[in-house]
């Protein structure tokens, strides 16, 4: 029997397993949404996204084809993590519905504070710029605020079966009205650096659902 011969190595920098590519791709991702929730698509360049990651230009293109494509999968995993976030708050049984829409409202601020107010939602800064976005990114945002106003529908329907609120309201009316101001409340504490549009926005929309 012949003994196999060992594999010829070639010099310079070992191949990079699978969990290092997953690794490169996860830290592009991070700091592609700390610069869009901050600056927007269009104020975002590829070149500083590549710096703040400490990533080569020809390893952002082994992932992605474009700034587009880019900012597609950014919107996707946006989306994803921020619906979970809901149903951790929104399916809470611990609380009752309207405290679970508060301690989500809470958290988003907390959130918001944790940078200084200068980072915002990803899906409300890239709908303020749509005109100077690829059309193909119209669809995405909506789908993911519809995705959210239904969530939260979920939620004022649950508190009209706990009799919290009125049974002749409207939720799906009242989400879509919920999202429509919170991401405007946004955008104020932004604006300003400080939490108390939020606080504001959060105190009466539930004054109102009570009303």
């Amino acid at each position: 029997m012949i003994n196999a011969m060992p594999p010829v190595r070639r010099r310079g920098r070992p191949p990079k397993s699978e969990g290092d590519y997953r690794e490169t791709k996860d830290v592009l991702c991070r700091a592609g949404l700390a610069a869009l929730t901050q600056k927007g698509f269009s104020a975002t360049g590829i070149e500083e996204i590549l710096k703040t990651a400490g990533v080569p230009k020809g390893s952002f293109y082994n992932f992605f084809s474009s700034k587009e494509a880019f900012g597609t999968e950014l919107v996707r995993q946006y989306a994803d993590n921020f619906a979970r976030k809901l149903d951790r708050y929104f399916l809470d049984d611990s609380l009752s519905p309207l405290a679970r829409l508060q301690a989500f409202c809470a958290d988003a601020e907390a959130s918001m504070a944790r940078y200084g107010f200068r980072r915002g939602c990803l899906i409300g800064n890239l709908g303020q710029e749509m005109e100077a976005l690829p059309e193909a990114f119209r669809a995405q945002l909506v789908d993911v605020l519809l995705d959210w106003e239904a969530r939260t529908a979920a939620c004022i329907e649950a508190a009209k079966v706990a009799g919290e609120i009125s049974p002749r309201i409207d939720a799906a009316q009242w989400a879509a009205f919920f999202w429509i101001g919170w991401e405007g409340a946004v955008l104020r504490a932004k604006l300003e650096r400080r939490g108390e549009p939020l606080q504001a926005y959060a105190k009466f929309f539930v004054m109102s659902l009570r009303a």
